[in-house]
């Protein structure tokens, strides 16, 4: 199995970060515009970037404000069956983000392409929580 690992700083609060990560407003604000999303376990959210592209994640566990646990459920076939965590720890004012999407089935080609974009959305995360914007995927 391959897995995709990335961590970072935001100096905002972990309250503020965990809702970026779960609230549909907040995703929009990072991720990709096209979002629907409910903070609820057994919920599944739906992001779409562009007319043919999208992921559905089934929310498996939420600790707030300090876990966020999904499952790719439907979309691209190197996604399904994925999982991706968001795991916050909040020191004197700054939020140690620890990111992974795990069980990859291999290091295609995809996945490096992914890896690298996950770190993109994640700068895009720091940006709007720290600065009130970030950078989208936008249709």
């Amino acid at each position: 199995m391959a897995n995709i690992r990335h961590n970072l700083t935001i100096t905002a609060s972990t309250k503020q970060v965990y809702d970026a990560i779960t609230l549909e407003n907040g995703l929009k604000g990072w991720w990709t515009q096209e979002a629907t999303a409910k903070p609820e376990e057994g919920n599944i959210n739906h992001f779409k970037f562009g007319d043919e592209y999208f992921n559905e994640m089934k929310i498996l566990k939420l600790n707030p404000p300090n876990q966020v646990h999904w499952e790719c459920v439907d979309g691209d076939k190197e996604w399904i069956g994925t999982n991706l965590s968001f795991v916050l720890e909040e020191r004197d004012g700054i939020t140690f983000l620890k990111f992974s999407h795990l069980n990859w089935a291999e290091e295609s080609e995809f996945f490096g392409f992914c890896s690298h974009h996950w770190g993109r959305f994640l700068d895009s995360l720091k940006s709007l929580c720290e600065t009130g914007k970030g950078q989208p995927f936008i249709k």
